[in-house]
């Protein structure tokens, strides 16, 4: 459901939904409330009803705040995996200009294949949630085959047939990497804190009593604006794949690499 979010509205939907979302019930809740139990405008329990706010908004923002720098921290690795297994390909371009002309041929003819799958056939996928390994996998025996049709004769051919086995080795780490990441969410019991706080948070602001209208409502939105942005935050770096604010695969169509677009 939420990576459906993701890849089917716009990040100002989104916004609209989630945070508008929040702060209009929160602010529905308040005026029912008051309705309901117009004796809390006189504050008579707001010594003990901010006393109970401050706890629960502490270990609250506690939680949203390790949420958040997680999630941010993970989606730095995937652009840095995605940044990595481009550069490694790029490299394996430019070494495997000392290998004779067939050799030579065959690898770029194996990256190409590699970039387009990865760029036209994975991604889609990533952006779903369901990356296959398969998508890359001919390129990549491709490439190890190159490299087991002919045996470097000149040091030359051999210092630049060591570091395009290194290399390979590396863009097939850095592959996992990336899958493994399109595939990660934030676990359940995380998804409940971050979700379920906003649901005892919120509806606290409704006890604290003030006969202003005006500064009730102003109270009850800001936190309910507060949480809702910071939960559009988790839901957006959650997948970092997904949705317009996600890593995408230009990398894999600069440099070393562009020429095969």
């Amino acid at each position: 459901m939420e990576i459906w979010l993701l890849n089917h509205l716009s990040t100002a939907s989104l916004t609209l939904i989630t945070v508008g979302g929040i702060v209009a019930l929160a602010l529905a809740g308040s005026l029912l409330t008051y309705r309901l139990h117009p004796a809390i405008a006189e504050g008579e329990h707001n010594d003990m009803i901010g006393a109970g706010l401050g706890m629960f908004a502490a270990i609250y923002g506690i939680i949203l705040a390790f949420v958040v720098v997680t999630l941010w921290t993970q989606a730095e690795e995937a652009e840095m995996v995605v940044a990595n297994e481009s550069a490694y390909l790029a490299q394996m371009v430019r070494d495997s200009q000392a290998f004779p002309p067939a050799q030579r041929a065959d690898m770029e003819h194996a990256v190409s294949a590699y970039t387009h799958a990865v760029a036209e056939v994975q991604w889609p996928l990533m952006q779903k949630g369901r990356p296959k390994y398969g998508a890359t996998e001919r390129a990549i025996e491709d490439m190890f085959a190159t490299l087991n049709s002919f045996e470097p004769t000149t040091e030359r051919q051999k210092a630049f047939y060591r570091e395009t086995i290194s290399d390979i080795n590396k863009v097939v780490a850095e592959r996992r990497s990336r899958i493994t990441k399109a595939q990660q969410s934030l676990p359940e019991l995380f998804k409940i804190l971050a979700y379920g706080g906003a649901l005892v948070i919120i509806p606290l602001t409704f006890l604290y009593g003030n006969k202003s209208r005006r500064v009730r409502l102003l109270f009850v939105g800001s936190v309910a604006a507060l949480v809702g942005f910071t939960l559009l935050l988790v839901l957006v770096l959650d997948h970092p794949f997904s949705g317009e604010i996600s890593v995408q695969p230009d990398a894999f169509k600069e440099g070393a690499l562009a020429r095969f677009w």
